[in-house]
Formats: C-alpha cells, sequence, structure tokens
C-alpha cells in the first residue's frame, strides 16, 4: 500500500511590528519622575487618560495589573505585566491581553538625566494588529499619539511646579459601618442618576451607560460655601464590590481626580469605603483660597470638602441598605 505524502505545513507571514516613539524633556530630577510612573495607583489622578487601575500580582520588581483607560472617546480595558528597574530608571510593559484590533502592544518608559539637570523621558510603543489592517494600524497610532502627548504632558507639568510631588498628589479614605447588606449600599451608589433626589450637595446628574459596567457620569455640586462645580466622570462598576471613578472634568483646585466606592463584608459586619487620589494644581490655590493661601491649606480644604460629600453620599447609601 502507498502511504499518503505528510501534508507540507503552511507558514504564515509574521505581522507587521509597528513601533513609536515620544519624548519630552522636563526640568525635573528623573527620580521623581519615575517614582511618578512606577506607582500605577497614582495613574488614574496624575494620566488624563487613566480612569482606573487595579492590581493583580506582585512579586520583586514584576507587577501584574488590569487598567481602565479613554482610548478614541470609549473606555477600554486590559491587563499588563510590567519590569520596574530603579536603577536603570528604566520600567518595561506588555499587555497580555489585548483590545482588537490590537494583537499585541508592548514598550517601556526611560528616564534619561541630562547635563543641565532636566530629565528627557522617552515614551516607546511596539504593536501588531489584527491582518495588518492599515485603517486599524493608523487608528492606533493616532490614539498612541494623542494619549503619550497627555501623559508626558501631565509628568512635566506635575513635575515642573516647584513643589514635592508626594505633596501633590495624595490619597485618603473614609469608611462607614452599614446597619444593612452591603449589596444595597452598591446599589445606591451604582444607581446615581437619583442622586439629584436624594442628596442634598447633588443639583444635577446625567447618567449615561454605554455599555454594561461601564458610566459616564456628569453631575453638578454644591459646595459648603454655596458654589456650585460642573463635573464629569467615567466610572467602571463591578457588582456588588466596587465602583471606580475617574473625572474628566475637575473643579479649579484640582488638576486630577479618581476615586473608589468599596463594599465589604467584614468581621465586624459590612462597611462602605470612599477612596480618593487628588492631584493639586498650585496656580489655583491663590483664585480658590484667596491672598496668602499654601499648599498645605489646599491639601486641608480638599481633605474636607471631598471627604465630607462622600461621606454624606456613604450615609444616604447606608439608610437605604437599612432601608432594604
Amino acid at each position: 500500500m502507498v502511504q499518503p505524502a505528510a501534508a507540507t505545513p503552511v507558514s504564515l507571514p509574521s505581522p507587521t511590528v509597528h513601533r513609536s516613539e515620544h519624548t519630552v524633556t522636563v526640568a525635573a530630577p528623573p527620580e521623581a519622575l519615575y517614582a511618578l510612573v512606577a506607582d500605577v495607583t497614582r495613574w488614574p489622578a496624575v494620566f488624563e487618560p487613566t480612569v482606573h487601575v487595579r492590581h493583580l500580582a506582585r512579586e520583586g520588581r514584576t507587577e501584574r495589573f488590569e487598567i481602565w483607560a479613554e482610548v478614541n472617546g470609549e473606555i477600554a480595558h486590559w491587563r499588563s505585566r510590567r519590569v520596574l528597574d530603579p536603577v536603570r530608571r528604566y520600567v518595561s510593559f506588555r499587555q497580555e491581553h489585548s483590545r482588537p484590533p490590537v494583537t499585541s502592544m508592548s514598550g517601556g518608559w526611560l528616564f534619561r538625566p541630562l547635563a543641565d539637570g532636566r530629565t528627557e523621558i522617552v515614551l516607546r510603543h511596539r504593536f501588531t494588529v489584527a491582518d495588518d489592517d492599515p485603517a486599524a494600524v493608523a487608528r492606533i497610532e493616532e490614539a498612541l499619539d494623542r494619549n503619550s502627548a497627555r501623559e508626558l504632558g501631565a509628568l512635566a507639568a506635575l513635575a515642573e511646579t516647584g513643589h514635592p510631588v508626594d505633596e501633590l498628589v495624595f490619597s485618603f479614605t473614609d469608611t462607614l459601618a452599614l446597619q444593612g447588606a452591603a449589596r444595597d449600599a452598591y446599589t445606591f451608589v451604582e444607581r446615581a442618576e437619583r442622586w439629584a433626589e436624594l442628596l442634598p450637595h447633588v443639583a444635577h446628574v446625567v447618567l449615561t451607560e454605554p455599555e454594561p459596567g461601564v458610566q459616564w457620569l456628569e453631575m453638578d455640586t454644591v459646595t459648603a460655601d454655596g458654589s456650585t462645580h460642573t463635573t464629569r466622570s467615567a466610572r467602571i462598576c463591578r457588582a456588588p464590590e466596587w465602583i471606580a471613578y475617574k473625572q474628566q472634568r475637575t473643579p479649579r483646585l484640582l488638576s486630577g481626580h479618581s476615586g473608589e466606592w468599596t463594599f465589604a463584608q467584614t468581621p465586624e459586619g459590612p462597611v462602605a469605603t470612599a477612596r480618593h487620589t487628588v492631584a493639586v494644581d498650585p496656580s489655583g490655590i491663590t483664585e480658590v483660597l484667596g491672598p496668602g493661601a499654601t499648599l498645605a491649606d489646599a491639601r486641608a480644604y480638599l481633605r474636607d470638602a471631598l471627604g465630607r460629600n462622600s461621606l454624606a453620599t456613604l450615609r444616604h447609601a447606608a439608610e437605604a441598605a437599612q432601608r432594604a
């Protein structure tokens, strides 16, 4: 019997690797700039496109996290792995699961000290797309150009204020015990379209939900002095445990503001927690707080104003949970 010939394997062409590089020179030491990029928990308050970051694992200099960010007007979500090298001041990254049409995305941050005391930041990307689609490549390049410029600009603006970065970017939390179920408190915060009727510090709300778990929230809030601020936020909702948000439009005193509502069952009972991470805009201190006001005054003012409003929301959420 004649044996059939073995099939010849068909080799598919390798996808084209596209590369981009964006740079900016900043009047700040490389150590401070590296530290900002290395700490992804501060990204939503520092980088305009970033909405939320959640760590999945950390081991030594390697970390894995998932990230939500605005890309071409939509909220994209992916997982990344990073390796931190503080000696070289280099951060490499690679997406574990990219969003179509992207099939792979990797790159790195490099911080080069210059002779005049400034730092050159280099942000590189390498990516491939499905079927090497030219239209998809153009869209990705456009998004990288826009978001990279925004991220590098944010680093420069924050580092060149003349204030220590750790004093400009800070976080705080408030926790409230619940008498009802945490899930019911979560529902109160998730359904924010009702807040104008239920919360005294909210004057107007418009909520849209383009896909399950992704919300855009525009809201007018009233502060203790009677002034009204309009904010616009992107929100990521994961029932019944947490809701993260990033303000796309912030009050004058802030250059960035992100936060998270969490709802958990502890050994002492159910609790709800509001966490804020803010970046102060020093140029607005005198305008908002008056002549002679300091960065410390701005920090205290923001801690009080934001904490008061979020605690008011948590108390109403707790009442709703108790009634339920």
